[in-house]
């Protein structure tokens, strides 16, 4: 007899002095003869000892023979098993006829051999009823089933029989699942000739505004060289455009990006396919979708100015002609005869009473803004709490932040306050002046950066050539404030030149907590729209992308997450995020979940608080599984008590694609790391007689692995009952409670 999870002797002989004493303790001040009390502490000392030694788990290493080390023989049986590819067969077929004709003869006269399909999930089977018919694979998922369903057992090995696919919705990775010797035999072709894949459609976030999506797709080909690919891209089924497209070599992925209006007040699905060629491989794999969903509504945003200015004029302008804005400003126009700020105030007027003083005095009257621009603020302007409510607004809230305006660099400026810390570029190591306009053609004219020609904010035109063609032909700006340097994780997306060809950041941006914060250091970019051609909308353009790209991550305080993709007969999670209007996590509210399905049925689900790994308080999760491809619509309320705290609603496109068929080449790299780090072997389909060998070698270490739990078993029960029902008794007995 040994011990799983032994201690050293002097832990054991620690524990059973701390038993001693306790027991002592327990009775030292009852009202009993001697000769009874230590009775008593003895009983009570037994039985906490017994319990010290079950938590140590004694076992007995198991003496079985050879003959009955097990081999189970793993065999997928996931959908991407039925491709045509092995030898002409298909990858079922092949393995099937290995496992009938050569691995359980070979292994059936040697070991217990027994024989488990595996997808979805893991289950005996005989050979003749395996068929590749599971939605998902998981390899990780059985091998952890396998070592739990022999624990106890000597297992010499395992024989995993499968083309390295792994679909699985959420798994352990498969080489750091503790198992035995994996030997693992691959079905299928490691090239995947002839066969032609969407690999991905990605739409982008919406920053211009609700009428024009980005799409992003990749796709490829195989075996069919520089052959042109037709690449479809349709709109709720309708054919939108059709784009040829040359890859550069073969099996080389070409890259395209189409530009869409989904309609508005409804989600939109887009799906982007090749046509079908003859003999093709894998048609499952031609067509991809994905959902793109209306705004659930309105940005809102507060405009802060120190001062009047033309600036304010403007951007109000540029902001008001964009419909998915709702713009609340605030103009500190002076001080009264009372020396007291006075402010020229336009909003709606549900939230203009909150803006009385300048600025919102309470949380959930800031925090109902999802971006909040401040342009020409002095530090003065604002109280160190309304400073350490806008860092919360950022961190927390998820809100965005825009900083213009050279008072709000100069001093006082924002330096040594709060809010200096949660923008993208220094302050501290900044010179007080600022650049003057020069007639020099590189003094104050947009340049923008390589991560700035990418940056959705930066974006002018519809290609990049086009929008570095508008950039330049900006007017220089009267001036430029220089600042210090980015922060890091910070991200600088245009510059301009300063005194001596010096380069000054014009643009920068950066993720802080939840939200996202920008600078334009520049002053009087006014002159983008009187100084070019009244058709030339840069100066709109450009603002109207900058607040909503900030305002983008900004929820409400109940909020839906669901994932970007999933497929029928998934178990999906829903998770609620739950907030009070202050964004403080409510961790007792009771949210349920209705989740429609395309065929109008409603399913309703209650949500369970999150728990383990990173969840926090707030945070519900719900699960369901979808049995059929289409739209679902998924809506929930979340209560405290009687009380609505609010509600939320999203859609889920379910079946986009097909994971199972994507990329359907033989994994041959995932099974022989998963070979090598269980210390098995990859085993090739015809070369299967040296596996009996290689697996009688691993029944020493089989055996030792295989054990006996001498506390897991009804004997142990009945005496810890019976030791504490004895002393209950004797107490009882003489007198004690």
């Amino acid at each position: 007899m040994t011990f799983a999870h032994p201690l050293p002797w002097w832990g054991f002989l620690l524990a059973a002095s701390a038993v001693g004493l306790v027991s002592w303790l327990a009775y030292r001040r009852a009202t009993l003869r001697p000769g009874r009390r230590r009775g008593l502490a003895v009983l009570r000392a037994v039985t906490l000892l017994l319990l010290i030694l079950f938590l140590m788990r004694p076992i007995r290493t198991a003496e079985e023979g050879t003959r009955d080390a097990v081999v189970p023989i793993l065999v997928d049986t996931s959908r991407s098993m039925s491709i045509a590819d092995a030898n002409g067969a298909a990858r079922i077929d092949r393995a099937r006829e290995v496992l009938t004709r050569e691995l359980v003869p070979l292994l059936g006269p040697k070991f217990r051999v027994e024989v488990l399909a595996f997808g979805e999930d893991v289950r005996a089977t005989a050979p003749a009823a395996l068929a590749p018919t599971d939605r998902r694979s998981s390899i990780s998922r059985a091998l952890a089933v396998v070592a739990e369903r022999y624990r106890g057992r000597p297992v010499a090995g395992i024989v995993l029989l499968s083309d390295g696919g792994d679909t699985a919705e959420t798994s352990a990775s498969a080489d750091e699942a503790e198992t035995p010797p994996v030997f693992t035999m691959g079905f299928g072709s490691t090239t995947a000739a002839g066969d032609r894949e969407i690999l991905s459609i990605t739409a982008a976030d919406a920053v211009l505004d609700d009428s024009r999506i980005d799409l992003a797709v990749s796709a490829v080909s195989h075996g069919r060289g520089t052959e042109p690919l037709a690449i479809r891209l349709l709109e709720n089924g309708r054919p939108l455009e059709v784009r040829r497209v040359t890859p550069s070599a073969d099996g080389v992925p070409v890259h395209q990006v189409f530009q869409v209006s989904p309609a508005r007040g409804s989600a939109t699905v887009y799906t982007v396919d090749v046509p079908v060629a003859p003999g093709e491989l894998v048609p499952e794999n031609n067509t991809r979708s994905t959902i793109v969903q209306p705004p659930s509504r309105v940005r809102r945003v507060l405009f802060v100015e120190g001062a009047p200015g033309f600036e304010h004029s403007f951007l109000k302008r540029a902001w008001a002609t964009d419909t998915g804005l709702e713009i609340d400003s605030i103009v500190r126009k002076g001080k009264n005869d009372q020396g007291t700020d006075t402010f020229y105030i336009q909003a709606s007027r549900s939230r203009s009473d909150a803006l009385t003083s300048g600025y919102p005095q309470r949380l959930e009257d800031l925090f109902a803004y999802d971006a909040l621009v401040l342009a020409n603020v002095e530090s003065g302007q604002l109280t160190k709490a309304e400073l350490d409510a806008t860092r919360d607004f950022v961190a927390r809230r998820g809100g965005g932040l825009l900083v213009l305006g050279a008072r709000s660099f100069g001093t006082p400026g924002l330096l040594d306050t709060p809010v200096e810390d949660v923008l993208p570029l220094q302050l501290s190591s900044r010179a007080d002046d600022v650049l003057p306009a020069s007639s020099s053609r590189g003094m104050n004219l947009v340049s923008l950066t390589a991560a700035g020609e990418a940056h959705p904010v930066m974006q002018l035109g519809s290609s990049r050539d086009e929008t570095r063609k508008k950039w330049a032909a900006a007017p220089a700006l009267a001036s430029v404030s220089p600042l210090g340097g980015a922060r890091p994780g910070a991200t600088v997306l245009a510059v301009t030149a300063g005194p001596g060809g010096t380069t000054r950041a014009l643009v920068a941006v950066q993720r802080y907590g939840e939200g996202r914060t920008m600078v334009f250091t520049g002053e009087a970019a006014w002159r983008w729209r009187m100084l070019l051609p009244s058709s030339d909308r840069s100066y709109d353009t450009f603002w109207r992308q900058a607040v909503r790209w900030l305002a983008l991550p900004a929820g409400d305080p109940i909020a839906l997450t669901v994932p970007a993709g999933a497929s029928p007969g998934e178990s999906i999670a829903v998770q609620a995020i739950v907030r009070t209007a202050s964004f403080e996590p409510q961790p007792d509210a009771s949210v349920d979940l209705f989740v429609t399905s395309p065929d109008g049925r409603v399913e309703r689900l209650r949500a369970a608080a999150a728990s383990g790994g990173t969840r926090k308080p707030g945070e519900y999760v719900a699960r369901f599984r979808p049995e059929q491809a289409g739209v679902f619509r998924v809506s929930a309320e979340a209560r405290r008590g009687s009380a609505l705290l609010g509600s939320a609603a999203t859609v889920l496109l379910v079946g986009g694609s097909d994971p199972e068929m994507s990329d359907p080449r033989l994994n041959a790299q995932f099974l022989e790391r998963l070979a090598r780090k269980s210390g098995g072997r990859v085993i090739a389909p015809g070369d299967t007689t040296r596996l009996p060998d290689l697996l009688a070698a691993g029944i020493p270490a089989a055996r030792l692995s295989a054990t006996r739990d001498l506390w897991h078993n009804g004997w142990s029960f009945a005496a810890i009952v019976m030791l504490l029902g004895t002393e209950w008794v004797l107490r009882r007995k003489w007198g004690m409670r």
